[in-house]
């Protein structure tokens, strides 16, 4: 099942109340079928019960699939990209943080900051948190705490990553996690691919089975050090394969099953 969250077109617009203020578009939950987008009741954690309501896929515009208070992310999990960086092998999965005011719908523009010479693409799979999830243990289940699976670009300030020690700021400018369109409630199988086009040019493919650290692995090491809660967001890593982004491209992250999150590029923006 492919979840959603989404603004129909038609009410997608701004709008202007009596009082003068803009009123925002209202945020509606999905479930995609069909080549259809149908309205569902309680949002992505509820029961699903849907009311009747559809809309063509043509006709929407998707949101990020989910609100996250936090994403968590995986650096250096498979062996390619670390090769490409000139780095090691981690011991253990090696994280960070990505702010939440770095989250980007798709088809919405990453903008290149002045700060920075050298901005790239990462595609990868990330997970989707169900249900609120800390201090797991190595026999324990993780599946009843996903939600699902989705496409994700960790864009990254790559001059800014080499020069600092830690790699808050490369990673968390405004526009640099763009993630969505849906979430899978469906578990890959470890052939799915993830793959990364720039202006439809196939710049990565890799299985997600090539991960160093497995999606049980990376679940349990960061439920470890923090309470995951429903919509957060676990990006697994990226493949080798990753390369500059200019104003005026598009970018396109495909994950098998999930399907194909675009963005184009613009630069600064006064």
């Amino acid at each position: 099942m492919k979840l959603c969250r989404f603004q129909p077109l038609e009410f997608a617009i701004k709008d202007v109340g009596r009082s003068g203020h803009e009123v925002r578009a209202q945020t509606f939950t999905g479930i995609v079928e069909d080549n259809s987008v149908r309205e569902i009741r309680g949002g992505l954690f509820g029961a699903g019960e849907r009311t009747g309501r559809k809309w063509p896929v043509g006709e929407v515009k998707f949101l990020a699939p989910s609100v996250p208070s936090k994403i968590v992310c995986v650096g250096r999990n498979y062996h390619d990209h670390i090769k490409e960086l000139e780095s090691t092998v981690p011991k253990e999965p090696l994280i960070f943080l990505k702010p939440p005011s770095a989250v980007l719908a798709p088809e919405d523009p990453i903008v290149v900051p002045r700060l920075s010479q050298r901005v790239e693409y990462e595609g990868e799979i990330a997970i989707v948190i169900g249900r609120r999830c800390f201090h797991l243990r190595e026999a324990d289940d993780v599946n009843p705490y996903i939600l699902g699976y989705t496409a994700l670009n960790d864009v990254t300030a790559r001059d800014l990553q080499r020069a600092d020690s830690q790699w808050s700021r490369a990673k968390g400018f405004d526009t640099f996690c763009p993630f969505g369109p849906v979430i899978e409630t469906n578990r890959p199988s470890i052939h799915e691919k993830v793959e990364s086009f720039v202006n439809g040019v196939p710049k990565q493919s890799a299985p997600i089975g090539d991960m160093i650290f497995s999606i049980d692995t990376v679940i349990r090491w960061i439920a470890q050090v923090m309470t995951l809660e429903p919509g957060d967001v676990i990006a697994t890593g990226t493949p080798g394969g990753v390369g500059p982004l200019a104003p005026g491209d598009v970018v396109e992250v495909k994950v098998s099953d999930v399907g194909t999150l675009r963005n184009p590029v613009v630069g600064p923006q006064d």
